[in-house]
């Protein structure tokens, strides 16, 4: 896909942080932390329950984003005679959240950090998520720390799970891990996330998983200014993200067995909807056999052509619906699979950011254990599913409407001007409406038909005419020109 990096200066700018701040207030998201909550995380910070078994002496070292403090995971990777071991620290929140106090509550009211372009809302409070709770480099902390021994071919043979001091001997970034990778000059422990990364994907190809590389609509920050950008996965990306998915599999795996457990689920997508992508598909040009199933598809497609990136877009559609399933007494829900993973997954490997995270930490401590959970977990866990629920509808809220406002803000000064783009979905019942794809700047938007001119040419590339740019609306349209 190309990428433009465009920036939002000068008048823009103004009218994009009123804009954001307007947003806050509609979605009556939480702003600062009270002072008795941060004195809490305060207290918190310096006197954490600390565990027992001393695992400092393992090179853990992070992969993240090149700016992010609040670092839920550390990895290290080694051989063994017959196969791998991958031990992945995840950051321990209930070493220093106690339940039912202020941090707890004030947790729970959250359910999420929220990302905007002009900074984060975070979980819990700065002095734990990016402080003494994170995983930073050169710092002991308490983590959960999974070991999974993996065989030749990447399947796991044994999985161990416990409290453990740690310590991250470096931070990571993705540009770099693939520059390294890519020349060859990483560390054994670095260069076997490429080896266990590309068997995990050979394993979530046999087992019918999916992973959409969709190229991201990211919005950045460059000299005090904002951008909007299209990013491309980087192989890095999906080999990390294999070593989470793997954590989320065998910790659901785990759960199943013991019997008690919160999943993330997401049920097959309809007919329907398979039959619409389709129809998307004919009109992108995109080759689709009936023989060939929609997971091989997917794994055919390259996110860096325009109309491959349109039609992975439009997949995001069947990734809909996914939700939080909680069983207890032995008794197996009826859904107990991630359509998309193929398997049984949970959310457990973001606590600093994801409440249900540090839940499922807790869950796959007993199981491992062999000991009843904590009441304060089996207290919460009925209302999880709903209270989660809310608030990744809240987080997606988010992310939607700022993406709408920095591209108003962006767009704001150029109404009437012509750009290219492509039109990546029509609505059924209203076929002049739609949504249009820009190949530069990074824009996904409206685009309605002038009256009379007929319906949208679904996976056409066309000129279109900007129409409307208003920041303070968060409302961008385009129509055919």
């Amino acid at each position: 896909m190309p990428r433009r990096q465009i920036r939002v200066t000068g008048a823009a700018e103004a009218p994009l942080r009123a804009a954001l701040r307007a947003l806050r207030t509609e979605l009556d998201v939480p702003e600062a932390f009270e002072p008795r909550v941060l004195a809490e995380a305060e207290r918190a910070a310096r006197e954490p329950t600390l565990p027992a078994y001393d695992a400092t002496n393992i090179p853990l070292f992070t992969i993240d984003p090149l700016t992010s403090t609040d670092l839920d995971q550390a990895m290290h990777l080694s051989r063994r005679p017959d196969g791998y071991r991958v031990r992945y620290a995840i950051a321990d929140v209930a070493a220093f959240v106690v339940p039912g106090g202020l941090l707890d509550a004030e947790a729970h009211r959250r359910v999420t950090t929220l990302y905007f372009p002009d900074g984060k809302i975070p979980l819990h409070p700065p002095v734990l998520s990016e402080g003494t709770a994170s995983l930073l480099p050169d710092q002991t902390c308490p983590a959960v720390l999974w070991t999974i021994d993996l065989d030749a071919d990447g399947r796991p043979t044994s999985t161990d799970v416990r409290r453990a001091l740690v310590r991250s001997r470096a931070k990571l970034d993705y540009e770099s891990v693939q520059k390294q990778l890519d020349a060859g000059t990483a560390e054994e422990a670095l260069a076997l996330l490429k080896d266990i990364g590309l068997l995990r994907e050979q394993q979530e190809v046999a087992r019918g998983g999916i992973s959409l590389n969709v190229p991201e609509q990211e919005i950045a920050e460059r000299d005090g200014a904002y951008e909007l950008v299209y990013r491309a996965p980087l192989p890095a990306d999906g080999w990390n993200a294999q070593i989470s998915l793997l954590t989320g599999m065998s910790a659901a795996e785990l759960m199943l067995a013991y019997g008690t457990g919160v999943l993330r689920t997401l049920p097959a997508a309809p007919d329907g909807a398979v039959g619409r992508l389709r129809r998307t598909a004919q009109a992108l040009r995109i080759d689709w056999p009936h023989h060939v199933s929609y997971a091989e598809l997917i794994r055919s497609l390259d996110p860096h052509l325009p109309h491959h990136a349109a039609f992975l877009q439009e997949c995001t559609t069947l990734l809909r619906g996914a939700g939080y399933t909680v069983f207890r007494g032995g008794v197996t829900p009826d859904l107990t699979t991630h359509a998309a993973v193929a398997a049984p997954y949970t959310h457990c490997t973001a606590p600093l950011r994801r409440l249900v995270d540090r839940y499922a930490s807790e869950l796959c401590l007993a199981a491992a254990a062999g000991e009843e959970p904590p009441e304060w977990v089996l207290g919460a866990l009925d209302d999880l599913p709903k209270r989660m629920a809310e608030g990744t509808r809240r987080a997606g809220t988010v992310e939607r409407e700022c993406v709408d406002i920095v591209e108003a803000a962006l767009l704001k000064d150029r109404v009437g001007e012509l750009f290219d783009g492509t039109v990546v979905d029509v609505q059924e019942r209203e076929p002049t409406v739609g949504t249009v794809q820009l190949e530069s700047p990074a824009v996904v938007a409206r685009i309605k038909s002038e009256e009379g001119a007929g319906a949208l040419p679904l996976g056409e590339r066309l000129r279109i005419r900007l129409r409307q740019a208003d920041p303070g609306s968060s409302k961008v349209l385009f129509a055919p020109a």
